[in-house]
């Protein structure tokens, strides 16, 4: 292939991605930004409670919560994607995300609203745009004068430090 033949296939794969990304989303906040998730992937949402800690995880493994029997690892996104000062307020809660039956909390800063995306609302991320790994973040969309980052998450849960999080749970 040439190197305009991979930059091609490239830009297909990201008009796809796009295109399959439209649908409903979870939107939240994470410092000053706005993101976004798909809202299947959401179980509930709940309050920020103590989490029992779990000794020689990453910072942003906060710990473990038992959700009705079930042992549930907590990431704090805002200490994962590096934003800076965490404080945890009346606004903080957590994201119970179910991930093809592997469940997850994710700590955010607040929930916002759910969001219907269509595909006139997505844009590609240009490199650079965020403090985060590109690689997690689906697309941007834009809503009237709001921007949204749209986040991978199930492919963020699934990476390699995530992995992690398995050997607290079993």
């Amino acid at each position: 292939m040439t190197t305009t033949e991979i930059s091609n296939t490239q830009n297909n794969n990201t008009v796809s991605n796009l295109k399959t990304a439209a649908g409903e989303y979870l939107t939240f906040v994470l410092g000053n930004e706005q993101y976004g998730i798909e809202i299947l992937k959401v179980q509930e949402i709940r309050g920020y409670d103590a989490v029992t800690q779990i000794a020689n995880m990453p910072a942003f493994i906060k710990g473990v919560v038992n959700l009705r029997g079930k042992i549930v690892p907590i990431v704090d996104l805002r200490i994962k994607f590096n934003l800076g000062k965490v404080e945890y307020n009346e606004f903080t809660v957590v994201i119970i995300l179910n991930l093809n039956g592997r469940i997850v909390g994710i700590v955010v800063d607040g929930v916002s609203d759910v969001r219907e995306l269509r595909e006139e609302h997505l844009r590609e991320v240009p490199s650079l745009v965020t403090r985060i790994d590109t690689k997690y973040i689906v697309g941007l969309a834009t809503i009237e004068q709001e921007m949204l980052i749209l986040v991978d998450i199930e492919k963020l849960m699934t990476s390699d430090e995530m992995e992690l999080m398995d050997t607290v749970v079993h």
